[in-house]
């Protein structure tokens, strides 16, 4: 369903009882509009150039009154008041764009140069023009031949995937084939971890006929990014109902899927009844405040009052470098307009309210100073971001800290006490670690510098220097990562093959 179809589908007003106005509106504005007829002269008795110098107006008589101003504006102000409707209320504590897996196929056909350089390495290059696209939202990384193999988890990170993107090639893949259908499975395995729907994106340049069957009836959207080059067509694909989007020289192919699987998105969202109706009637405020400006004339032109609301309706809001845009709307306003558009660096520098702006910070990934912002707040929705931006940047304990004021600020907070038991099972599990561990002091054996918090005084605090360069006999810094030579291709191949052994 196109955005246009899933907008009419859901229109509706959430207080329709307010358009018992309408009627009784448009009946007022009759009832004055017949007593502003002028009724004609009567001729009958009364000469020609009498008759004429006795009528004011005949050739002036406007169509428009002032009393249809006052009409269109009270029902626009109706309307408005009667909540129209077509999209949920975002939940401002998850992701505004759907969660998405990658699926990518590794395989020799992959390896064609008919798609510069190649189309396995064009497909990566699409895959990093995704993740900036899509501005840190969840998404996870699937690998796929004769068999499926998730590369990366759910992250938000996407400087995560990369390195793991750019070590795939064909001889790490421990069989041969196409089966999309597994890597479907390994996909959708993953959404459903997730707390809303999401979507999965095979980048391939085929599909075998046996998995169009499953890739239709997948409970997820799926769309399928083809590395093929113009005008070349495959069976598999050509039968798939998902929408399948040619690979193109610009970013075009990149931003249809996006838009593809974000308008599934939403439309999963419209059904969801946990989330309130936005109420959309503030709209129609802008043209009847623009229409009453002209009260003040009096028999004002309403033909100039329409033009102006109808430009101020459909002009877009130009960037609030402009200018103009801090005449309509306020810092806080133009915050949320940059939020819902995933700028989250811009939404921080606008926004004033400091609930918003150190959220705005943590979806930028600024921890600190979300956490740092978010410290003027004392709700317990503040407690609950600072507690997630304090385990993002791995200060457990800190975390640990804010879930518990979560919770004295509100008991029944969602997804307080869960995250309260992880970052406890966290410090435990690193105390418990520490406590156990070899430092290696007895033997001679140091570290560069080890520093840990341990507040509970558990295990052991050290504080170890390294030896100087060339002493003992022992390797410096620089020699021992001289000596590390693992690839990324290599670990994901021994990881795969143990999977596929599996």
């Amino acid at each position: 369903m196109t955005d246009l179809g899933a907008i009419v589908d859901a229109f509706h007003f959430i207080r329709p009882w307010v358009l018992l106005l309408v009627p009784v509106i448009a009946l007022l504005w009759w009832s004055a509009r017949r007593a502003h007829v002028r009724r004609d002269v009567p001729a009958e008795g009364i000469a020609p150039h009498l008759r004429a110098a006795l009528t004011v107006g005949a050739h002036g008589r406007r169509r428009l009154e002032p009393i249809d101003g006052v009409a269109v504006v009270l029902l626009l102000v109706s309307v408005g008041a009667a909540g129209p409707t077509w999209s949920r209320v975002p939940d401002p504590f998850a992701a505004q764009s759907a969660p998405m897996v990658v699926a990518l196929k590794v395989t020799p056909s992959m390896e064609a140069t008919d798609v510069a350089p190649s189309r396995l390495e064009r497909g990566k290059q699409k895959i990093r023009d995704l993740l900036e696209l899509r501005a840190g939202a969840r998404t996870a990384l699937v690998a796929y031949a004769g068999t499926a193999h998730v590369v990366v988890p759910m992250t938000e990170d996407p400087g995560v995937m990369v390195p793991y993107l750019e070590g795939l090639s064909p001889e790490v893949m421990p069989q041969e084939g196409d089966r999309a259908a597994d890597a479907l499975a390994a996909a959708e395995g993953l959404l459903g971890g997730e707390d809303g729907p999401g979507g999965i994106v095979f980048v391939a340049d085929a599909l075998d006929p046996a998995d169009v069957a499953a890739l239709d009836a997948a409970a997820s959207a799926v769309a399928v990014l083809a590395m093929l080059p113009a005008g070349t067509n495959d069976r598999g694909l050509d039968a798939l109902a998902a929408p399948v989007v040619p690979v193109t020289p610009d970013g075009s192919d990149v931003r249809r899927v996006e838009h593809t699987l974000n308008a599934a998105y939403r439309q999963a969202l419209l059904e969801d009844g946990a989330q309130p109706w936005e109420d959309q009637g503030h709209w129609l405020a802008i043209p009847a405040a623009l229409l009453g400006l002209f009260w003040f004339r009096r028999g004002f032109t309403m033909r100039w009052a329409l033009v102006l609301a109808l430009a101020a309706a459909i002009a877009p809001v130009r960037p609030a470098e402009a200018g103009m845009v801090d005449w309509f709307l306020t810092p806080d306003q133009q915050g949320q307009r940059a939020f819902n558009s995933r700028q989250y660096r811009r939404a921080a520098e606008l926004f004033v309210d400091p609930l918003w702006r150190g959220y705005a910070l943590y979806r930028d990934g600024q921890y600190d100073e979300a956490i740092s912002v978010l410290s003027r707040v004392e709700t317990a929705e503040a407690a609950f971001i600072t507690g997630m931006a304090a385990l993002k940047s791995r200060h457990y304990r800190d975390g640990v800290r804010a879930f518990e004021t979560v919770l004295a600020r509100d008991p029944d907070y969602p997804g307080a006490a869960e995250n309260l038991a992880t970052a406890k099972d966290i410090v435990a599990y690193v105390e418990h670690m520490q406590e156990t561990s070899d430092t290696g002091e007895d033997r001679g054996i140091g570290a560069d510098e080890v520093r840990y918090d341990n507040e509970s005084g558990r295990g052991v605090d050290t504080e170890i220097e390294a030896p100087e360069e060339g002493a003992s006999g022992l390797l410096t810094t620089d020699q021992w990562m001289a000596t590390v030579d693992t690839r990324t291709g290599d670990f994901l191949r021994q990881r795969f093959a143990l999977e596929a052994r599996q």
